[in-house]
């Protein structure tokens, strides 16, 4: 099917799953899992292909009479650790920087945000709730309400093939804004859920067809059925500003705890790195448990906790990767990997 064609289409694939076409398991690993457990897996998955060294001739006790790998080997993961310390002291140095600033911009920012909420409580005649989940169900409600009014508006119309179409398009928005509103009920901030909910809420491609309405029937549209569309319009373009913000705002906050998690996972890994080199060598550790012989056991479980930060790096980097690639354009440009 043509690009025109599918443009035609009112209704649209709204959640993130449907829209990309994968799986809900990759996905869910991706960006709904917890990032802890995540990690684990991971490092799980790591000791795993490990211990498959069990298999594979020569013995790595033989391997170290010959070689100097354990010392070659936490050597240098001692010095990856110390990078990577100095790599998350650096994403942090920068989320602070942005917080900081002399007293105009500070009161810029302020101000800019104040004025945000005034356009919020003139589209939904209310104060804007500061809880963000509340903040963005609000939003959603005001463009469900504003659909409705559309729909009534279009029963005068003469135009079958416009009546048509709106009925759809309202039926899209009303299930799309039900689906999102009670994911968004009770999500806290500082989980993924509240940013995961949003991605959900296609109103890119719903921006697009309003526009695509107005300019298809024109002649056929009275000032009231006009007016209806661009209230529905602006309803739908405060939400990707405010959906952005409160993205970026999670992005910070969960860089943040990353920054913290890796630097309590450095500290001990870098010990059993520096315990590995001085304590052990081919004949520290002798025997076998469960068939497997015991040196093999502990390079295996130390080499997988010297891992965890970068364990760590990963589960968070794919999740802010993931989501920043599905939410990259802002307004009615759909991306063939984002729309919206």
């Amino acid at each position: 099917m043509s690009d025109d064609a599918n443009e035609d289409e009112v209704s649209t694939q709204n959640t993130v799953r449907e829209r990309a076409d994968e799986s809900r398991i990759k996905l869910w690993l991706l960006m709904g899992a917890n990032r802890q457990l995540v990690t684990g897996v991971l490092a799980g998955s790591f000791f795993g292909l490990f211990m498959i060294g069990s298999l594979l001739e020569p013995t790595l006790s033989e391997l170290l009479q010959t070689r100097g790998i354990i010392e070659s080997l936490y050597a240098q993961m001692i010095s990856a650790l110390i990078t990577g310390v100095i790599l998350v002291v650096t994403i942090s140095q920068l989320i602070i920087s942005q917080q900081n600033g002399p007293l105009g911009e500070q009161r810029t920012r302020m101000s800019e945000t104040l004025d945000f909420r005034d356009y919020i409580k003139e589209l939904t005649d209310k104060p804007a709730p500061a809880d963000p989940s509340a903040f963005l169900r609000e939003i959603i409600d005001a463009t469900q309400q504003r659909a409705e009014t559309l729909d009534e508006t279009m029963e005068s119309t003469d135009n079958d093939d416009l009546r048509d179409e709106v009925d759809e398009f309202v039926d899209s928005i009303t299930g799309n804004a039900e689906t999102v509103r009670n994911k968004l009920e009770g999500a806290k901030f500082g989980t993924f859920d509240v940013v995961h909910a949003s991605i959900d809420y296609n109103y890119s491609w719903k921006i697009f067809q309003i526009e695509r309405l107005l300019a298809d029937y024109e002649d056929d549209i009275d000032e009231e059925q006009h007016d209806a569309l661009e209230d529905l319009r602006r309803s739908f373009a405060m939400f990707g500003p405010a959906r952005e913000h409160i993205k970026t705002l999670y992005f910070q906050w969960e860089l943040i705890n990353l920054s913290r998690y890796i630097l309590y996972a450095a500290i001990p890994a870098l010990l059993v790195s520096g315990m590995m080199i001085t304590f052990v060598d081919a004949t520290t550790f002798t025997g076998v448990i469960l068939g497997i012989e015991t040196l093999l056991w502990v390079v295996a479980i130390t080499f997988t906790i010297t891992l965890v930060p970068f364990f760590l790096l990963t589960s968070y980097i794919l999740r802010i990767a993931t989501a920043a690639k599905r939410t990259l354009a802002i307004g009615p440009l759909i991306l063939r990997d984002s729309q919206g």
